[in-house]
């Protein structure tokens, strides 16, 4: 039976038959760390009875997580070096991010931020910071494009959406803002037409970027929420994590890229698991990353190929690391077989 609410603590994931009682103990420990939260859309898609069912690897916390390797960070990705002000993240210089919550409709078992955002951080900036960090953008006209995030900006209310969007409309040199959520697959009917209204903003082009890393995950009903999205003129980015034994097979991220494009999504990034504390046990190798984009390339169609990339830990920013299939002498053709191609002439 569908839970009525979002499932926030191993005890509700037991009453909700979702974990075995006699796990209760080892998962309040993880809980205690790391913040838990599975809506009702999320939790209809797991079967119980596969132990090693995709969505469930996702949401569902494991005793795994209070094993902390020592390559693992707090800040995996060197936000905190490039936090100017509370809110803001200015790795690259004509973009930032604009980080306006620290919570989240559900919370994934890799996140990259789970030591920041949950129910123990601050739900939303509040009015002197958010007034900081747009002061901060408004004060660098290098900046072109805003990427709101947090936590999960389309959990905040189409009143405080709309406000934001108002000031942001406002910078001039501010041509892009990109949001960046989950909502439109865990929790679709979020996505409210007073939502979708509240993202427009004269002048200014408008982007969503829809985590998901599962076929599954788009439902018919998410599938409708980014309908309500892109039929108002909103272009919507596909970006997933690779992660072991939900998404690292050829089969399964296929069928993944596909349901992106058949949402009228275009899928963006492919990224490699952060170096979070407690997650490798989902993480792949890169090697192993490698390989599936070889296995997309020229069997899967052109608009199903994300750009494998990896954010280098400590800040140092985000670059692909997809196969390479140049070599002193020529080129390889997605089969491995090698071809001359002649150097540019003198």
């Amino acid at each position: 039976m569908t839970p009525a609410a979002t499932l926030r603590s191993p005890v509700a994931l037991a009453d909700a038959g979702l974990i075995a009682a006699d796990r209760l103990a080892g998962l309040e420990r993880v809980a205690a760390q790391y913040a838990v939260a599975i809506t009702p859309a999320m939790a209809e898609l797991i079967e119980v009875s596969d132990a090693d069912d995709p969505i469930a690897r996702q949401f569902i916390p494991a005793e795994a997580e209070l094993n902390v390797r020592p390559e693992e960070s707090a800040d995996p990705i060197g936000d905190l070096v490039h936090s100017p002000v509370e809110g803001i993240v200015h790795r690259y210089a004509d973009r930032c991010l604009l980080k306006v919550n620290h919570a989240c409709a559900v919370y994934c078992r890799f996140c990259f931020r789970r030591e920041m955002v949950g129910p123990g951080g601050v739900r939303a900036l509040s009015a002197k910071a958010l007034d900081s960090a747009l002061a901060y953008i408004a004060g660098r006209p290098e900046i072109w494009e805003v990427i709101v995030t947090g936590g999960d900006p389309f959990i905040l209310s189409a009143r405080r959406l709309r406000a934001l969007m108002t000031r942001l409309a406002a910078i001039d040199h501010v041509k892009v803002i990109r949001f960046h959520t989950r909502v439109p697959a865990v929790a679709p009917d979020m996505v409210t037409d007073a939502l979708v209204a509240a993202l427009q903003a004269p002048g200014k082009a408008i982007y969503v970027a829809l985590h998901a890393n599962h076929a599954r995950e788009l439902t018919p009903a998410a599938r409708a929420a980014c309908a309500r999205l892109v039929d108002a003129g909103v272009p919507m980015l596909g970006q997933t994590v690779l992660l072991r034994g939900v998404n690292d097979d050829p089969e399964t991220l296929t069928a993944l890229m596909r349901a992106f494009v058949e949402t009228r999504i275009k899928p963006y990034y492919l990224h490699q698991a952060d170096l979070a504390p407690g997650t490798s046990h989902l993480r792949t190798s890169l090697a192993e990353g490698q390989a599936l984009m070889r296995a997309l390339r020229g069997d899967v169609s052109g608009l199903c190929q994300p750009t494998y990339v990896l954010d280098i830990p400590g800040g140092h920013g985000k670059v692909p690391v997809g196969p390479d299939y140049l070599s002193e002498t020529g080129v390889e053709d997605p089969s491995g077989r090698h071809h001359a191609y002649p150097p540019a002439a003198a």
